[in-house]
């Protein structure tokens, strides 16, 4: 007789706690302790990633722990997902069936025969529908001579339908995440997550303000159709994004064909001097990316360094989370000057002075909304 009920309680009072990989490897180390002889358990969701379309994680007996397994988008589309029993069970939200220890077709997923190859002689998957519509699933393996018993499946289902809850609520979570990570970054989506949601909810921060937009915009969408434009676009937003990542930043905001990116400084003399290192060092990844990518467009690079107002902006039902002042306003108008200079990458004294890298300077500029001149630099090496 299977007692499911030390498992419930565990799950409820533990397991859910827990992240999604600890969760499984718990939950099968448990099960096969108290008898039920599982080799393998395979909890798998969909997400909502740019990049991922399902996730599955998996415990195993007496194997290290197996890294989990991100599916791309168009997973439907991929040989060890086609006719597949996970795909099944997705579909049919019904349990799946096979025992292993029967012969095995061609009809029969190749999964299935490699899973009977590794020992395995039972193959249950349970459906966790959620209350908003999704569907999980986990599948638990056997390898033992005869399988899963009646009472074994009969505690597996009840275990699944505890199970689906604490699945969901961590599905979601996961969705939370990718929403805020992919439009806000990870640094921003974060403090969101965390319930900076306020409107008006601002602190002043000092950073290394990064400005970029494509030359000749104007022009490119008057000269291309509309969806050769877009994927220009995207290669450049995919440049910038790619070198702003690897130098410690993070982009706030694309505005039409601009990119807004922050390299916070936490206020010390080191810090401002690699917050704006790193800037640099991320415009000349840029181009360097660009140029390796035949990026088939310009574009010009400012920088400055100074405080902004970081956080909650908008109207009472509609926020947005931002950066404002007067450096990030600079940063732009130095950008603007990269075309008439004849220059990639330019930026400010403030920059050049902190950064203490070698510089060379290219003009002095009266830039609109500032009082002074302002002179600008441009990287030696470039």
């Amino acid at each position: 007789m299977f007692d499911h009920s030390p498992h419930v309680d565990w799950l409820l009072a533990t397991g859910r706690m827990l992240n999604v990989q600890d969760l499984v490897d718990g939950l099968g180390q448990r099960l096969r302790e108290g008898g039920v002889p599982v080799m393998r358990v395979r909890l798998s969701f969909r997400t909502t990633h740019p990049l991922t379309a399902a996730l599955s994680v998996i415990w195993e007996a007496n194997a290290t722990q197996i890294e989990p397994i991100l599916a791309p988008q168009g997973l439907e589309t991929r040989s060890d997902y086609a006719g597949s029993p996970l795909l099944e069970i997705a579909q049919t939200r019904r349990p799946f069936r096979r025992r292993l220890t029967e012969t095995l077709g061609a009809e029969d997923h190749a999964s299935l025969h490699e899973l009977r190859h590794r020992g395995g002689t039972d193959y249950y998957g349970i459906p966790l529908i959620f209350a908003l519509g999704g569907v999980g699933m986990i599948v638990f393996v056997s390898d033992d001579v005869g399988g899963f018993s009646d009472a074994q499946t009969s505690g597996l289902d009840r275990l699944a339908a505890v199970l689906t809850p604490v699945v969901e609520a961590k599905a979601n979570h996961q969705l939370a995440t990718a929403i805020a990570t992919s439009y806000l970054g990870p640094r921003t989506g974060q403090r969101v997550l965390d319930g900076q949601i306020t409107r008006g909810d601002i602190e002043t921060i000092e950073a290394a303000i990064l400005f970029s937009d494509i030359r000749g915009w104007t022009a490119l969408n008057a000269t291309r159709p509309a969806t050769e434009t877009l994927q220009v676009a995207n290669s450049y937003f995919e440049v910038i994004s790619d070198a702003v990542d690897n130098n410690d930043g993070e982009i706030l905001k694309f505005m039409g064909d601009g990119v807004l990116a922050l390299f916070p400084s936490d206020g010390s003399n080191a810090g401002r001097a690699q917050a704006c290192r790193n800037a640099i060092a991320a415009a000349h990844a840029a181009h360097g990316i660009a140029a390796l990518s035949d990026l088939s467009v310009p574009f010009g690079i400012g920088v400055h360094y100074g405080q902004v107002l970081y956080g909650n902006v908008g109207a009472r039902e509609r926020i947005d989370f931002t950066v404002l002042g007067q450096s990030v306003n600079t940063a732009a108008r130095v950008e603007a000057c990269c075309g008439a200079l004849k220059e990639s990458v330019l930026m400010s004294q403030t920059v050049a002075k902190l950064a203490a890298t070698p510089t060379r300077h290219v003009s002095t500029e009266m830039l609109k909304g500032l009082d002074s001149p302002m002179a600008l630099y441009a990287p030696a090496s470039s």
